[in-house]
């Protein structure tokens, strides 16, 4: 995997993966955090360049802790957080999701839209329990399917891609069985794919290839292509799942 490549290919992207604004501020609802004064300490993992970490610091009286494993994204999001006069709500931190430095039981709310699959479902909510504070707050965006049945071609495709892939009730059954009440769930629309993530992203592909002209940066475009294609033809049958909870 060029990571260097992929770098350069998402960091021009206001979104590294499916989402959007009202969705953040949705699950912010969902989660009874929307319009709370009380101060909140966050970590938000995974967080790219930063989209979610702005709207958190724009709706929350917060301090948070913005975590992702390249410096790239984190250095735009440090600009971005200067422009919008928030930079003082939020600190970056370069480091894996599955090291982070934080206490147990010192965090209010841990977010993490689209990035939990790095570790696994179960694995991600057993680990970031510990971070949360009783009562806490669990906000992750994961790979859902919409239907209890689906084309064998797009279920081979996630099968090798996230064999954790599931429907949002067996999904929710997980949260529970890791000690946490669900407060609420939405699939993401598909304006969150399409107009948010994937649409920005095919825009950039010609610039792309023809800055790197190598076999390497074709073949993360030729990947990226069929990803789109199989949403496109598929997108009835699988989303983005937002889930909050509450650690019990």
């Amino acid at each position: 995997m060029n990571y260097k490549l992929l770098i350069d290919l998402h960091k021009g992207s206001q979104r590294q993966g499916p989402g959007g604004n009202e969705q953040t501020k949705q699950a912010l609802q969902l989660a009874g955090l929307m319009g709370s004064a009380q101060p909140l300490t966050i970590a938000d993992i995974g967080c790219g360049t930063g989209a979610s970490t702005l709207m958190l610091a724009e709706n929350l009286n917060a301090t948070i802790t913005a975590v992702d494993l390249f410096q790239d994204f984190l250095d735009i999001l440090d600009a971005n957080a200067q422009k919008w006069g928030i930079a003082d709500k939020i600190t970056t931190l370069a480091v894996s999701m599955e090291e982070l430095p934080f206490e147990a039981g010192s965090l209010d709310v841990f977010w993490a839209e689209g990035a939990i699959y790095n570790m696994g479902f179960a694995k991600g909510l057993e680990y970031f329990k510990c971070f949360l504070k009783p009562g806490g707050i669990l906000a992750v965006s994961e790979i859902t399917w919409l239907t209890g049945e689906r084309p064998a071609e797009i279920q081979r495709y996630w099968d090798a891609e996230y064999p954790e892939i599931a429907t949002a009730s067996e999904k929710i059954k997980i949260l529970e069985e890791k000690g946490y009440v669900l407060k609420g769930y939405f699939p993401l629309p598909e304006s969150s794919w399409m107009d948010n993530y994937y649409t920005p992203l095919e825009n950039t592909f010609d610039g792309f290839i023809a800055k790197h002209n190598s076999n390497d940066a074709r073949a993360i475009v030729e990947a990226e292509k069929t990803e789109i294609a199989l949403y496109k033809k598929y997108k009835a049958y699988y989303s983005y799942g937002f889930y909050t909870a509450l650690k019990i």
